[in-house]
């Protein structure tokens, strides 16, 4: 007999966060695994010395641990952000995430607003994943036993989640208002000059595409004020309740930064924002149907192999009538009844 579904309360550990936490590693880990420590820790003017550590505050940078030892550093870096990508025990990976994270930002000179968003977004994540006793991400979230106890440990993780939303829809907010208040951005022409850029522009193959249309007012004008206006309603998804048009503006916002990607070559910013706008838009009772999938594929993979074992034996492949399972969707925990399944074939 199992409890009835009123007793139990939903939580917020889903695969939802699982995937933007592993887009966010990911980024992060590419960075460090593409370029050297020459060009990430390098001297400046005004700032002579590479990693810039300061005064020790209270938690160590990793990068100034021994700053002999960058290679080192930058290796012990990205396992860890390869551990904390596959989702493994996240309450153990999470803090550490956070950790080298803030270790790169705070102590290299050549990070971005993606690098810094990450930092804040991994050290938010952090009750999240400390209350997160799963052994992976991915799997389905639990319920738990509509107690006090429960109840408090669900309300904090999702009240993180709502923090990280506003946090994200914040990022958004200001980089609309800052726009507006730009001479260039206000009068329509930004994009023109962002597009021509011999460093962030178009490459050439791009501009013998595009290029032409740069030179039309009203295509360069539309699209300048079409961004802020853009930024602006990816603000407002914050307040939107119904699942639709929060997953429509998801898409267009994983496709607004795929855009960038192309046109600016900044690949491990758009990973950061992609996870940024997972944890905006989708809830954490929408999860992602992974196992679902690989099921799927499993089944089919299975299914093409007894045909073709079948048709060079000459006899009539097996017909599944019944299979029934769990869904990915199903929790795990002291409420849930489990996955199930029953199976019937018929020759």
């Amino acid at each position: 007999m199992f409890k009835a579904e009123e007793e139990c309360t939903a939580t917020p550990w889903s695969n939802v966060y699982g995937l933007a936490r592993t887009l966010i590693a990911l980024s992060t880990m590419a960075t460090l695994l593409v370029n050297d420590t020459s060009i990430l820790w390098i001297p400046a003017a005004g700032i002579p010395d590479a990693p810039i550590c300061g005064t020790p505050g209270p938690v160590p940078n990793l990068f100034c641990l021994d700053p002999t030892q960058l290679r080192l550093a930058k290796w012990v870096a990205i396992a860890v952000l390869a551990v904390a990508a596959s989702g493994w025990r996240p309450r153990f990976t999470g803090v550490l995430h956070w950790w080298v994270t803030h270790s790169f930002v705070s102590s290299a000179l050549l990070v971005d607003g993606g690098d810094q968003l990450s930092s804040t977004l991994t050290l938010l994540l952090v009750p999240l994943t400390l209350s997160d006793g799963r052994t992976w991400h991915w799997q389905a979230a639990p319920t738990w036993p509509k107690t006090v106890r429960g109840s408090l440990r669900a309300g904090l993780g999702a009240f993180t989640l709502w923090i990280l939303r506003l946090q994200v829809a914040v990022v958004y907010l200001n980089a609309a208002a800052s726009k507006w208040g730009e001479q260039e951005w206000s009068d329509g022409t930004a994009l023109y000059y962002w597009f021509a850029d011999p460093a962030f522009g178009f490459t050439p193959a791009l501009h013998a595409w595009v290029g032409p249309l740069m030179h039309n007012p009203f295509i360069v004008s539309t699209m300048t004020w079409g961004v802020i206006a853009f930024e602006f309603a990816l603000f407002g998804g914050l307040f939107l309740r119904d699942r639709l048009p929060r997953h429509i503006l998801l898409v267009m916002g994983l496709t607004f930064h795929a855009g960038i990607a192309v046109v600016h070559g900044l690949p491990s910013f758009v990973l950061i924002m992609y996870g940024a706008l997972i944890l905006l838009f989708r809830r954490e009772d929408e999860p992602f149907a992974f196992e679902a999938v690989a099921k799927s594929i499993g089944a089919l993979v299975r299914r093409t192999r007894a045909i073709r074992e079948n048709s060079r034996n000459g006899s009539r492949p097996a017909a599944a009538t019944v299979v029934e399972a769990g869904s990915s969707h199903a929790g795990t925990g002291p409420c849930s009844p489990g996955a199930y399944v029953v199976t019937s074939v018929a020759p």
